[in-house]
């Protein structure tokens, strides 16, 4: 069985550029956030914080943060696994 690699080249838009931005920008807070939460929780109280927990936590995420809103919630929520 031969296994093929294809590169593709991608030349985004403006809008598209600043979208992907904000996008990649929303996942890394998000991403840094929990890490920073679930390591507080083993530290202080010696407690592993579940994914579906996390996953939770995107709601009040969103409330505290409007800006959240602005990209896909699929986005976040694979930030996470």
């Amino acid at each position: 069985m031969t296994k093929r690699a294809y590169k593709e080249r991608f030349y985004p838009t403006s809008e598209q550029a600043e979208l992907l931005a904000q996008s990649f920008g929303c996942a890394r807070f998000v991403w840094n956030n929990t890490l920073t939460y679930r390591t507080e929780a083993y530290q202080q109280r010696g407690e592993s914080v579940p994914h579906s927990s996390a996953e939770k936590r995107l709601v009040g995420l969103k409330a505290e943060f409007p800006w959240l809103r602005d990209v896909s919630s699929v986005i976040l929520q694979q930030t996470l696994r």
